[in-house]
């Protein structure tokens, strides 16, 4: 009690001393003193009676501090007490719930997650705390600050931001600045291309693409009629119904012609009409009245739009500029030409051609000295103000050649033209351009007696003294020539056509002197004899028909300027390159001034026999070749190319005696020997052929002679000859592989499939590297259906030659054929990781695939193999499989110009040729094919060498081979 007393006392003695009474104790004691006397009222404190300043606490400097009980903040209340509101909602109907919430607002969220290095707490830590007046205040003073130190940076920051939003914009352009070049390129897209695009697919689901309740089938108007004919169903209203609306109260109201007289039914035929008509009056509303047609044109508005869009696809600021900057340009410098013109195309430009006009007027009133602005005001003024303009640069500038040509060229009748170029020629007579263009609108009388004048003018143009040359006779010409030799003493083309007019006039031995002394004169006048300008002179004579002027040329400056151990290879790099010129007549000069100096080179005479055959005749070879070997008889080449000429000639005597000569010259050539073996059995003289091989057996025997003797008793049908011949050779030369082959193929067409097998055997002992042998072993196995023994014995062949493409794709087939085409797959790519650039490979692989993925293999075989034969083979007969004809005939070109020596790419051209091609492409084909004279290929040598078209031609084979094809691909 003693405490809650001194409490309560404690707690009145503020209150007594601000109201300055006594009180008494509460333990009635005697009576309290006053704290302040009468005289102390007259020196009352300034600050009583005003209001307390803001956070004032009464008593608080004096360590006095207030104190709150229960009667001030009323009753306790349990936390499970339900709170006055009846409708709180679920969470705030106890006081515990509000508490709680209150602490949870009251509270800050001080924890490590929500604080961040750099910007402290997400909130402010003294947020819950009183906002006084001084937080205001210094609030307000930080605030004046910023702003103060933010217009110091103002312009610093305001640049910068700028600079980066140039930069965001650049890195980052807008759709619209991405797409302004391929804006501009819509005006290079044509009607048919814009035709050609497809139309934009429609993104949404089926469900809302095709909306059920929106499908309505219109009833057509027979429908109707047929059944109202028929009156099987009621189209009238009942009259008995009585609803409202629908008897009209007064008759005769309704629309006249819906309702058919006496029936009451709906005519449908005449409601189509009235909507027929009410049709016709809308679109004649938006037609014009008196000539029924549209009131917009659509040709001429399409033309205004035109018109109005600039020619001028860049940016119109860059064009403001460029304006800008040219007015400043013309301004400070009003005298400059090229200002003026530049201004002039800029507005041409931009389509405002009459600105332009205006412009370069101005222009030539600044420059009238100026040829290049009248030239510009001239085109871009119409017809008659540019003859105006043109009138009017003559008389600023009468001594200007191209103010002239624009004159003569803005006049469109010849006599005006004439008219103008005298004129011009009158003021300017020195100008080989004006007399140049006014020779060539005379007559060839009038045009001589011009140019007579034009040389006395300008005795230095070559042009014009030889345009005078051509035009008169050979004496007078002679005369012009000579004349233009004395004024210009350092040109060649005035020698050079001198040379041609002796050669026109058939005094050929004048041709070879003035070429001569065309190099002497100008050397000695200083001038450098520049080959490579004479031979191109040399081609031109040729292509213009003056063999032998173009000769004397070639033989006066071949040697010029050459080391003596380069001429060779110079030469014949020279003659090469004419004949790619089609100059064939200088290189026939070049080969024979070549085999002049080098009449014991083999190889020049080979080059020059070739070059006669793809480009001279069939007696020039022959010439060419006699002198060949005459000077090489030790070139067996030039002897049978010889003896091949006269056979292709059906002259076989001939043949023969070259032959002949041939053995003299080279006893016991192979060679020879068995060309003239081969021109015998050609020609079906067998027993001299055979007479022939027994003499090379005898005096020159070699395996291939040994394997010819065979070959002719085999395809002759003398079996028991060729076994003993192919026995006899056996024992000679048994590492020769094709003796082995011949020997059993013989065994395999009489049936003796044993002794094939035995001969195929041996031969591998002796030869274990030939894979033509393990190739027939493994057929012969795989013919009388030893498939395991067959994929054993290639297993074998791979062992001992490794890297074998051949080897590998024999496998494959096998398995292929097998109708193992799995176990094939992976053999295939077995045989590609060890032979990754063989060709043949890569083009059977494609054909494994499944046809979806033989484009991206014939890719990868592009890849590895790019310049192969069979890739390319392979990528034509894709696109063949694909009908892509013209494609497929291109990727044909291609091979058999890469490797014209592959049978099988022309059988499979000329079967392409005939499928889809023209009877012209089909014999261009086959000639070709002729002159390549193929060799090699799996397809064309199973019938080239077969024994039963052993006389065939190459054409004929190749009709063979192409028939024996199939499309299967």
């Amino acid at each position: 009690m003693a405490s809650n007393a001194a409490k309560q006392a404690t707690k009145i003695v503020p209150k007594t001393a601000a109201g300055g009474t006594a009180a008494a104790g509460a333990s009635g004691g005697p009576p309290v003193m006053p704290l302040a006397s009468p005289l102390m009222g007259k020196k009352k404190k300034p600050f009583l009676g005003m209001p307390a300043p803001l956070g004032y606490v009464p008593g608080l400097g004096r360590g006095a501090t207030g104190f709150t009980t229960r009667s001030d903040i009323g009753p306790a209340r349990d936390a499970n007490d339900p709170v006055d509101d009846r409708h709180a909602p679920p969470g705030k109907r106890t006081v515990g719930d509000q508490m709680k919430k209150n602490q949870d607002d009251d509270d800050e969220d001080l924890n490590d997650t929500n604080y961040d290095e750099f910007n402290g707490y997400a909130g402010s830590l003294f947020s819950s705390g009183p906002y006084e007046k001084d937080d205001e205040e210094a609030d307000a003073i930080y605030a004046a600050l910023d702003k103060r130190m933010d217009e110091r940076r103002k312009e610093r920051r305001e640049l910068r931001e700028k600079e980066e939003i140039e930069k965001y914009r650049m890195e980052r352009p807008k759709i619209q600045q991405q797409f302004s070049d391929l804006k501009r390129k819509l005006a290079e897209v044509s009607e048919e291309e814009w035709l050609s695009i497809p139309e934009v697919g429609d993104a949404r689901n089926k469900r809302q693409r095709n909306p059920r309740h929106e499908k309505l089938t219109p009833v057509p108007d027979s429908f109707f009629s047929k059944h109202l004919q028929s009156g099987e169903n009621h189209t009238s209203v009942d009259p008995l119904q009585g609803l409202g609306g629908l008897n009209t109260p007064y008759p005769g109201s309704m629309t006249p012609g819906l309702m058919t007289p006496g029936t009451g039914e709906l005519d449908m035929r005449k409601i189509g009409q009235a909507r027929n008509t009410l049709m016709d009056m809308r679109l004649s509303q938006v037609s014009d009245s008196v000539s029924g047609q549209t009131v917009v044109d659509p040709k001429g508005y399409l033309t205004d739009l035109n018109s109005m869009i600039p020619t001028y696809g860049g940016d119109i600021s860059d064009i403001k500029k460029a304006r800008l900057l040219l007015k400043s340009v013309r301004e400070t410098n009003p005298h400059h030409p090229p200002a003026w013109i530049a201004s002039a195309r800029l507005e041409e430009v931009t389509g405002k051609l009459q600105v332009a006009r205006n412009l370069i007027m101005k222009g030539t009133e600044m420059c009238p000295k100026s040829e290049d602005v009248w030239l510009e005001a001239a085109r871009l003024q119409p017809g008659d103000t540019a003859k105006a303009v043109v009138a009017q640069a003559v008389r600023h500038l009468p001594q200007s050649v191209r103010i002239y040509i624009r004159a003569a060229e803005l006049e469109t009748d010849i006599r005006a033209k004439k008219r103008v170029l005298r004129k011009a020629l009158e003021n300017v007579s020195k100008s080989v351009r004006l007399w140049k263009a006014a020779v060539e609108l005379e007559e060839p009388e009038d045009a001589r007696i011009m140019l007579s004048r034009a040389v006395e003018c300008c005795p230095t143009s070559v042009d014009l003294w030889l345009a005078l040359a051509r035009l008169e006779t050979y004496e007078n010409a002679r005369r012009v020539l000579n004349k233009a030799r004395e004024n210009i003493p350092t040109d060649r083309h005035i020698w050079i056509t001198a040379a041609k007019l002796e050669e026109a006039n058939d005094n050929t031995q004048m041709v070879e002197k003035i070429i001569d002394r065309a190099i002497t004169s100008l050397r000695a006048n200083g001038v450098e004899i520049n080959r490579e300008q004479w031979i191109q002179d040399a081609e031109e004579c040729d292509k213009a028909g003056s063999v032998a002027t173009c000769q004397a040329v070639i033989r006066a400056v071949i040697g010029i300027g050459i080391e003596e151990e380069d001429r060779k290879h110079t030469w014949m790099e020279d003659a090469d390159s004419c004949v790619a010129h089609g100059a064939l007549e200088c290189a026939r000069a070049i080969y024979a001034h070549a085999l002049q100096v080098f009449p014991s080179k083999k190889s020049v005479w080979l080059r020059a026999a070739y070059f006669e055959k793809n480009h001279g005749t069939r007696e020039s070879l022959e010439a060419l070749l006699q002198r060949a070997v005459a000077h090489c008889p030790k070139a067996e080449v030039l002897w049978l190319m010889g003896a091949k000429s006269k056979w292709l000639a059906n002259d076989v005597p001939a043949a023969r005696s070259i032959l002949a000569l041939a053995f003299q010259a080279n006893p016991n050539s192979e060679e020879i020997w068995l060309a003239a073996v081969k021109l015998e059995s050609e020609n079906n003289e067998y027993e001299r052929a055979r007479r022939l091989l027994a003499k090379a057996r005898s005096s020159a025997p070699t395996a291939r002679v040994f394997m010819k003797s065979v070959k002719l008793e085999w395809v002759l049908g003398n079996i028991e000859a060729a076994q003993e011949l192919c026995t006899e050779a056996l024992k000679h030369y048994e590492d020769f592989p094709k003796l082995w082959m011949m020997r059993g193929q013989i065994e395999e067409q009489c049936e003796n499939m044993d002794k094939a097998r035995e001969a195929y055997n041996q031969g591998l002992k002796k030869c274990p590297h030939s894979a033509p042998l393990w190739l027939l072993l493994s057929r012969l196995e795989e013919r009388v259906g030893q498939l395991t023994r067959a994929r054993a014995i290639l297993e074998k062949a791979r062992l001992k030659n490794p890297q074998s493409p051949d080897l590998w794709l024999e496998s494959v087939r096998l398995e292929y054929r097998a109708g193992l085409k799995n176990i094939a797959n992976t053999l295939m790519a077995k045989a590609l990781q060890e032979c990754p650039n063989s060709g043949i490979l890569w083009a059977e692989a494609v054909f494994l695939e499944a046809r979806p993925q033989r484009k991206t293999k014939s890719v990868d075989a592009l890849k590895k193999c790019e310049h192969d034969p069979h890739v390319l083979l392979a990528v034509a007969k894709l696109f063949w499989s694909e009908r892509k004809i013209t494609k497929s005939r291109e990727w044909f070109l291609r091979t058999v110009k890469i490797e014209p020596d592959l049978g099988d790419a022309w059988a499979l051209f000329y079967k392409f040729e005939l499928q889809h091609g023209t009877e012209e492409q089909q014999e261009e084909v086959r000639k070709r094919c002729e002159n390549a004279e193929p060799r090699h290929g799996e397809l064309w040598c199973a019938e080239s060498k077969h024994v039963l078209n052993w006389q065939r031609k190459t054409g004929e084979i190749l009709a063979l081979v192409a028939s024996k094809i199939k499309n299967t691909f």
